[in-house]
């Protein structure tokens, strides 16, 4: 058997100057298709083969929603701050510092104004990156100084939702945005400006009970996970098993919760057809 023994050790490359294939060059859906990374972002960060909607931040949706990704952002610098001294398996302060880090972000929520489609808006995308784009007192001022803008300016808000729901950090503090938030929203549907809300996924909690759903139109991403406690809560609590899809935007839809589902690569002109049927 001596041909399972090498006699020459041939040609090898050293171990230091073996390259691997670069992170993040190729990715792989829920469903095993394959697709490269370029195309993937071509596609608005929807697998062709699948049409599976992969995650995305607030960049990404400013890059395909504002026109030339050209947008000036509001309240940019504002953190939060801890007003109940709060520790669990960290202080909050450091789980702060330790986000701002990773993310590259400030806060759970990101707001800016420019044209989509030569139409000038407000936009607020969150971050599910961001303690699980979780609404603290700074999610609800930054959207509430956003309404503020479009109300001044008289120009139509767009809200891009993405949350693990209420921050605990903050408590009742946190609780107090749900109020805050929708009380805003009345001024701007008083006031006749129009108010679109985009939930992705997921959009639980809080912020699926405020503005999450008081858009003049309600819309979402496809397979979105949508709802306000999760699914083992509500079975435990009803004692039934919940029917299948339970909290997909599919299932909402058919229930009449959303007005309807939009493909994210349809997103854009979608949004500006709903504007300029409103201004009519």
């Amino acid at each position: 058997m001596s041909w399972f023994l090498r006699k020459t050790k041939g040609i090898q490359t050293p171990t230091k100057e073996k390259k691997d294939v670069p992170d993040g060059l190729w990715y792989k859906t829920p469903n095993g298709k394959i697709i490269h990374m370029r195309e993937l972002k071509s596609n608005a960060y929807v697998s062709p083969d699948d049409g599976y909607h992969v995650r995305i931040g607030s960049r990404e949706y400013f890059e395909i929603l504002f026109d030339n990704n050209k947008f000036t952002e509001l309240n940019e610098k504002m953190t939060s701050g801890d007003p109940l001294k709060f520790v669990d398996s960290k202080p909050y302060v450091s789980r702060i510092r330790s986000s701002i880090k990773k993310t590259e972000l400030n806060e759970a929520i990101r707001t800016a104004y420019g044209k989509m489609n030569d139409i000038p808006v407000v936009i607020g995308c969150m971050d599910f990156t961001f303690i699980g784009g979780s609404m603290g007192s700074v999610v609800g001022e930054k959207i509430a100084r956003a309404i503020d803008y479009a109300l001044n300016k008289k120009i139509p808000l767009i809200i891009i939702s993405k949350s693990g729901g209420a921050r605990m950090m903050e408590a009742g503090y946190s609780l107090m945005q749900m109020a805050k938030t929708s009380a805003k929203l009345a001024l701007l549907s008083e006031a006749r400006i129009p108010y679109i809300s985009l939930m992705t996924d997921p959009t639980t909690g809080g912020v699926t009970a405020s503005f999450a759903m008081l858009g003049d139109f309600n819309i979402a991403e496809p397979e979105a996970l949508i709802g306000f406690a999760g699914p083992r809560v509500i079975r435990e609590t009803i004692g039934k098993d919940l029917p299948k899809g339970f909290q997909t935007s599919e299932f909402l839809l058919d229930n009449g919760f959303l007005d309807f589902i939009v493909d994210r690569r349809k997103l854009k002109t979608t949004l500006t057809t709903l504007l300029n049927m409103l201004k009519k």
